[in-house]
């Protein structure tokens, strides 16, 4: 996961136009392109919730009284570097132009039938 957080270090988080001829030379189909990036993103968003939650378990206090909230700088500072981070499409559309991205279909066979 590290390299996933320096990687999108580097990008710019917002979001541009994209050559689309570009992205789906691999495919020759839009849709497919963006299932592809889209499946990507889920994961990587799935990912980087599971670690940021787990790097705040860290500062859970158990507490008795509910209102009570206890603020620590370093917990703060872990959530703002997660906030920063690139939206994970951002990220996903990177890795897919880099050639990163592994896809595959689950039934090939399916496919050549249908057409």
């Amino acid at each position: 996961m590290a390299d996933i957080k320096a990687k999108a270090q580097g990008l710019d988080a917002n979001v541009s136009a994209r050559d689309l001829n570009e992205l789906v030379k691999d495919t020759d189909n839009v849709y497919e392109t963006l299932s592809i990036i889209s499946r990507r993103a889920r994961q990587l968003a799935v990912d980087l919730k599971h670690e940021l939650d787990q790097k705040l378990e860290e500062f859970a206090e158990v507490t008795e009284a509910i209102e009570e909230v206890v603020e620590n700088k370093e917990q703060i500072e872990i959530s703002k570097f997660y906030e920063r981070l690139p939206n994970p499409v951002i990220i996903a559309m990177q890795e897919y132009k880099d050639g990163e991205l592994y896809h595959r279909y689950n039934n090939r066979r399916d496919l050549e039938d249908e057409e």
